[in-house]
């Protein structure tokens, strides 16, 4: 419903997982090293554990992903097993065939899994059993498990068990009479919730994947999500895509604070107040009981003085103040403007050059590059690289296409590629001519063949690119303003008509004529003009001296 209005490809806040949405915080990539060195060492347990929501999913989804080649892996999604079905789902995930005479025999089960995990030893490989929800394993299949550890050769342990599970997980590991278990645990790693920067970077992240560049939840309503949702991924997802969903039916570009606490409002159920307002009420109680102090002393002190003649003195509290404060600020000017170079030199392969420069293949390091193609300055310590790119005049475009709508949108991008670990690297290419490619990767370029990059490329972009109007964002029938304007404009001026007098209001001449634009380049003829037509249209106008991918626009 909200998403053409936002500019957006599909909903950012699903709470189903989503590998595209992935957000590694500090902390789940922490555990997510945990598990990765667990599984390379010697065998045992390894803990994880974590409050409902806070991500422990998507760091197993993380780890599956990034499973090393020689590891044989069991998931076990459901574990309230009793201990022969949870060693026969075992062998079932390892691909063991078990006879219907075996199903029910521990004994016969266990022999199979050994002969299994003795096989993948002498070829060199580790098998790993995964356990989700293991708070709910029941002490007799807490005790199998640990005896499945026995398992074992003179040097090492045949099989690495991981439990994933709520916070219980480790009240019940705790217990005596599971000591034994407890003692071969080898790893601990417990999920917090994100920390308020992690829930701006998480509630952006997820709104660049979907489409949005803009900044449409503002700092304050980010703010207000991590303190409503006390920083738990799960209850952001629903809280924001409320908040969207209200602002879309107010007519709001933006979300602010009033819209994100209605949301949780709905989410929870009840009203929500602003935070200043329990501050506020607790101020007065303390103001009103520091008067009642006030006049219980001079009472007393009265009566000690006066105590046969003058009556007590009753004092009243006095009343409680209000404080306001008002917040302001201006973006600087729009820096200048310089233009990508052409691809020269020997092409060298792209997998070589990430394996060289591994360490600096960083995102800070790739919009240093991007902002410095449009003469800005991208400083990693001062804010988010989108909200740095709007007060230097510049708009994010985060994008998941084809190598042919990157060549179609013809401004420098940066790339993601995947190296054949799984590494993710982030480089700047900065421009494109003839199969060949130039990148810049340590504050280097380097010329290297395009089909070595799509090797390596899943399809995820960002584009930055200047908007000729202030507040740009999706345009569509019924709107009016400079946006419209603007776009009515480039359109007549593209087509070479006169565009002097140029109505501000979408109308259906306006629809049809953003509907064959869109034919043309290939996009979605949908006659709404979200941020992939707009940045079309502003590259076939170029505007002096914005850096082109390439010479020519190609399609």
């Amino acid at each position: 419903m909200y998403t053409s209005y936002f500019g957006l490809s599909e909903k950012p806040f699903a709470i189903t997982p989503d590998p595209r949405y992935l957000f590694m915080s500090e902390r789940h990539a922490e555990a997510l090293a945990h598990l990765l060195y667990g599984i390379t060492d010697a065998g045992g347990f390894i803990q994880l554990t974590g409050e409902v929501g806070t991500g422990k999913t998507t760091v197993v989804r993380s780890l599956l992903e990034r499973m090393p080649r020689h590891a044989d892996v069991a998931v076990i999604l459901n574990p309230q097993l009793n201990p022969t079905q949870f060693v026969l789902t075992i062998c079932e995930e390892l691909g063991i065939f078990v006879s219907d005479q075996d199903a029910d025999s521990i004994k016969s089960l266990i022999d199979l899994l050994n002969h299994r995990l003795l096989e993948a030893h002498g070829r060199g490989r580790r098998v790993v059993v995964i356990v989700d929800e293991a708070q709910n394993l029941s002490t007799e299949t807490l005790e199998q498990v640990r005896l499945l550890t026995n398992l074992e050769t003179a040097s090492q342990k045949l099989l690495q068990v991981i439990l994933i599970g709520q916070p219980e997980l480790r009240d019940v590991l705790a217990r005596v009479d599971l000591r034994q278990l407890a003692q071969r645990i080898t790893g601990r790693y417990h999920l917090n919730p994100l920390s308020r920067a992690e829930t701006a970077s998480y509630v952006n992240h997820r709104m660049r994947v979907a489409g949005n560049s803009s900044q449409v939840f503002t700092p304050a309503a980010l703010r207000e999500v991590h303190r409503l949702s006390k920083g738990v991924p799960r209850i952001i997802n629903v809280i924001c895509d409320r908040a969207l969903l209200g602002a879309f039916t107010r007519d709001s570009p933006e979300i602010d604070p009033v819209l994100v606490r209605g949301a949780a409002g709905e989410v929870y159920g009840r009203t929500v107040h602003p935070y200043w307002l329990k501050l506020l009420a607790g101020a007065s109680i303390t103001v009103t009981v520091a008067g009642l102090a006030v006049g219980m002393w001079q009472l007393l002190k009265s009566d000690a003085a006066n105590a046969v003649t003058q009556p007590p003195m009753v004092a009243s509290a006095p009343a409680s103040p209000a404080a306001a404060a008002v917040m302001a600020s201006a973006p600087p000017a729009a820096p200048r403007q310089v233009a990508a170079a052409a691809p020269s030199g020997k092409p060298r392969d792209v997998a070589e050059l990430l394996r060289v420069y591994a360490g600096e293949t960083t995102t800070d390091n790739a919009f240093q590059n991007l902002f410095a193609l449009w003469g800005g300055v991208f400083n990693a310590r001062t804010g988010a690289p989108c909200q740095q790119a709007v007060k230097q005049g510049l708009q994010c475009a985060y994008q998941r296409g084809t190598w042919a709508q990157l060549r179609t949108l013809n401004r420098p991008a940066i790339l993601t590629l995947f190296d054949a670990g799984g590494n993710e690297h982030q480089i700047t290419m900065v421009s494109v001519d003839s199969g060949l490619a130039i990148i810049n990767v340590s504050n280097q370029r380097h010329t290297v063949s395009v089909a070595s990059i799509a090797r390596l490329w899943l399809g995820d972009y960002l584009v930055l690119w200047r908007p000729q109007v202030a507040s740009q964002r999706t345009l569509s029938q019924g709107m009016q303003g400079a946006s419209v304007r603007w776009l009515r404009r480039s359109l007549l001026s593209l087509q070479g008509r006169p565009n002097t007098s140029a109505s501000d209001y979408y109308d259906a001449e306006l629809g049809k004529m953003v509907e064959d634009f869109q034919r043309k380049y290939r996009l979605d003829a949908d006659g709404v003009a979200g941020v992939q037509t707009q940045i079309i249209i502003d590259m076939l106008n170029n505007p002096a001296g914005a850096p082109l991918l390439a010479k020519a626009s190609s399609g």
